[in-house]
């Protein structure tokens, strides 16, 4: 069905291909799971395949890539239409309607198909994916998760013989990731859909391909076969595998289902083992307290807080009146009381209520539209709230200038891109310097930690999605507030860099920040997270230690806590520490 034959692929301006000699075959009725570092080239594979590559990205294509007979040379993207179904990173550079119900009609009605054959491939869509609820809603108000199931399902009403697919699952909970699945596995058995996918979350998907194409590295060759074999050598890989790694088991499982029948003598290992608690809130750390007075802003250019609202927007600017003392060991960094949040008819938020403390992570979990990333847009004043109070520093949020919140709350959004406007990343690092008034070279510092080997001279929109991420987030650490937070944070990153971002996030945590991650990543929250908060429909229906909560969560357990059930095992880290321990 695709046919890579001797594809190379160049961009201008960079030293090497991101892809080099490229030689495969994808057979017709197979889910291929293309694997690999960040920035390795999984993107371009995928939008050579939909004719993207070179049509819509530029670059210089050489060799030649055919799908269902069709050269991808002389056939660009809206010829392919009908053939190639493209889900990008990005869901909402994929929208070119207003509303769920005639995004999922648009592609049909392109390729002008009848009336009663859209109608009934609209409500398969609605009823597979889980959206006949949302159906009249405005994509616009819809959540970041919400938005990826429609992209998917406006590629799936067409019937395209091929499904190219960027992260799918990235944004999605862990419930609808497996909805989602579920549907490509029917695709692909029922229908001889032909699906490539790529996806860094491994631990959602790696078992239900049928093989595994692995990018090494930048240029280098790409490996093609079965799942296990793949794994066995694969620079990332899922907390499975790694544990099926670290005991020896051979062949590697890939599922939590193959680890547990094998992991009966493990458990007995640990059965007498306490495993170490997920790291309690150091309350010993003292309480941030900013080393220098607050830097008046630069008119020239807006502070990070600015460009999250948006450049030119006004703002209510009652004063700021401190209603406790910051730095105050005792007092929670955040404070939030019956707090509720509505958007016109949609209730987002009713009766919430927590607190977060000084040297804290806090992870929100929840279903896409539980009212996560809302939370955070009222700690940083962007929702006023309709009920309650929020309390950030000592200040009213919203009712706060942005100038006077942005050296006590940061926010990395679900979108990256909203923070970076310069371009090139020295240049975003140079502005990110001078907003926060730290010293030059700072913010450059942090780029270099989270995102080894990326140039200066990149322009920012050159980057991965994960790499994008990666700078934003640098760029907001480089202000050091004393409340951080993050909304999907590890989406777009490979294992070794989550790794990296987890051992950053640590040592602010150490270091009396508090951090707050609205997440469906259950891997980050074991690995991170002091607590779990679990949202649905607006409220909170769990606020407890990590451990405590996840472990019997279906939904949020890791991989390890289901291969390790009964036993409180969170993280393979920790399975690995009791080995090496001395008897």
């Amino acid at each position: 069905m695709i046919r890579f034959e001797q594809v190379s692929v160049r961009y201008e301006g960079l030293a090497r291909p991101t892809l080099s000699g490229v030689d495969l075959t994808v057979p017709e009725g197979e889910m291929v799971l293309v694997v690999g570092p960040s920035g390795v080239g999984k993107s371009t594979l995928l939008g050579a395949v939909s004719g993207l590559v070179p049509h819509f990205t530029g670059g210089v294509l050489t060799g030649r890539v055919t799908v269902g007979g069709r050269d991808t040379r002389t056939h660009k993207p809206r010829e392919l239409a009908d053939l190639v179904g493209t889900v990008g990173q990005d869901p909402l550079a994929h929208f070119v309607t207003d509303t769920v119900e005639d995004e999922l009609a648009y592609g049909m009605e392109s390729l002008g198909l009848a009336s009663d054959v859209m109608r009934r491939r609209v409500e398969e869509t609605l009823d597979l994916l889980g959206l006949a609820e949302l159906r009249d809603r405005p994509i616009a108000t819809l959540s970041g998760g919400q938005r990826q199931r429609v992209a998917i399902g406006s590629v799936l009403t067409p019937h395209p013989r091929v499904l190219v697919l960027d992260e799918p699952t990235s944004a999605l909970d862990p419930a609808a990731a497996e909805d989602v699945l579920a549907v490509l596995q029917r695709l692909v058995h029922d229908l001889g859909t032909t699906v490539l996918m790529a996806e860094h979350r491994l631990e959602r998907v790696v078992q239900y391909a049928d093989q595994v194409l692995l990018l090494p590295a930048p240029g280098a060759p790409p490996v093609l076969g079965a799942p296990a074999e793949i794994m066995a050598l694969s620079p990332v890989r899922p907390p499975v595998v790694d544990l099926g790694r670290l005991v020896g088991w051979d062949p590697l499982p890939l599922s939590v289902r193959d680890a547990r029948r094998r992991a009966a003598g493990l458990r007995e290992r640990l059965a007498d083992v306490e495993p170490p608690a997920p790291g309690q809130p150091p309350h010993e750390v003292p309480a941030y307290a900013p080393e220098t007075p607050l830097p008046a802003q630069p008119a020239a250019r807006p502070g990070l807080l600015d460009r999250v609202l948006g450049r030119g927007r006004t703002r209510r600017t009652a004063p700021a009146v401190p209603l406790a003392t910051p730095g105050d060991a005792d007092a929670p960094v955040a404070r939030v009381e019956g707090l509720g949040v509505r958007h016109g008819r949609i209730e987002a938020l009713r009766g919430v209520s927590l607190s977060v403390a000084p040297g804290e992570t806090v992870a929100l979990m929840g279903r896409n539209g539980a009212g996560k990333s809302t939370l955070l847009t009222t700690l940083i004043g962007t929702t006023e709230p309709s009920t309650g109070s929020v309390l950030v520093g000592g200040l009213r949020p919203s009712r706060t200038p942005p100038r006077d919140m942005v050296r006590r709350v940061g926010l990395v959004p679900q979108e990256p891109r909203d923070l970076l406007y310069a371009d090139t990343v020295a240049a975003e690092c140079v502005a990110a310097d001078a907003d926060a008034g730290a010293p030059g070279g700072s913010c450059r510092a942090l780029v270099s930690e989270l995102l080894p080997g990326v140039p200066d001279d990149a322009h920012p929109r050159d980057l991965s999605e994960g790499q994008r991420l990666a700078l934003a987030l640098a760029l907001v650490l480089t202000a050091r507030p004393p409340l951080l937070l993050l909304d999907e944070p590890t989406r777009g990153l490979d294992y070794a860099a989550k790794a990296r971002l987890v051992g950053v996030l640590r040592r602010l945590a150490a270091e009396g920040r508090a951090l707050v991650l609205a997440t469906h990543d259950v891997e980050l929250a074991a690995e991170l997270a002091h607590r779990v908060v679990i949202l649905a429909d607006g409220e909170v229906v769990a606020d407890g230690p990590t451990r405590q909560v996840v472990v019997s969560s279906p939904a949020f357990a890791p991989q390890t806590a289901k291969i390790l059930a009964p036993g409180q095992w969170l993280t393979v880290a920790q399975v690995r520490t009791a080995l090496e321990a001395p008897a």
